[in-house]
């Protein structure tokens, strides 16, 4: 069964990596994506008649803001929101660590979630329907000593997300945690790691699909995966 089909879909970050990668598949399955991305977008990328992309940053409550108006205006609806953007920084020594990096991860992994979910919310409440999924990571729930900063981030986004379950699942609109272990991604960089042990994003994106393409009634609270190479050691 497909149940993505002429969904709208609100997505950020889908200039590239998980982002680009379900958003692509979501297009195959006939869905309408929206993307907002704060540098490329998209749609320069991809000529697809079910697609529009918008410039601007998770982080800015205007850009948010605008943002779904954008989407509305042009597919009349959101019925999928995709939170996946995210700002990663190495804090290996925290005594060292400046105030700006704390606040750019806090305002990208959560302040920029809170601000999605709450215009998602105001799409999808008078319809009593809607998914809201947030890519928040296994760093979420295992800390890591080179990135304390990021973990707390994505330690919050889980909150988060968690408390909205429980609010939101009563007026039936569903929200998943979606928890991938180590992505080969840009993320990394030139960092010296195991990226062939690491999870692919087309990898990531199929799970997406997974929770997105359930019945109605079935909702996914949290969903947690490694790739099986990492898992060994």
């Amino acid at each position: 069964m497909n149940f993505v089909k002429d969904k709208v879909c609100f997505i950020t970050g889908a200039s590239g990596g998980i982002g680009k990668a379900t958003a692509l598949q979501l297009l195959e399955l006939g869905a309408k994506v929206f993307d907002m991305s704060r540098t490329r977008q998209l749609s320069d990328e991809v000529s697809n008649e079910n697609l529009r992309s918008y410039k601007g940053d998770v982080s800015v409550e205007a850009d948010v803001i605008a943002a779904f108006q954008a989407c509305i205006n042009a597919f009349g609806t959101v019925d999928v929101l995709l939170n996946n953007a995210g700002l990663g920084v190495l804090t290996t020594d925290l005594s060292t660590t400046d105030l700006d990096t704390y606040e750019q991860m806090i305002s990208v992994n959560m302040r920029g979630v809170f601000l999605c979910n709450r215009e998602a919310l105001k799409v999808m409440k008078p319809k009593k329907e809607g998914h809201i999924v947030t890519v928040i990571s296994m760093a979420g729930q295992r800390t890591n000593p080179n990135a304390p900063i990021y973990c707390a981030s994505k330690f919050g986004a889980r909150g988060l997300s968690s408390g909205l379950a429980d609010q939101a699942v009563k007026l039936g609109i569903k929200v998943t945690d979606v928890n991938p272990g180590p992505v080969d991604s840009d993320y990394w960089g030139d960092r010296q790691v195991p990226r062939e042990k690491f999870l692919k994003v087309e990898q990531v994106a199929h799970v997406i699909l997974f929770v997105l393409n359930q019945p109605a009634e079935v909702m996914i609270r949290e969903i947690n995966f490694d790739n099986i190479k990492f898992l060994a050691g």
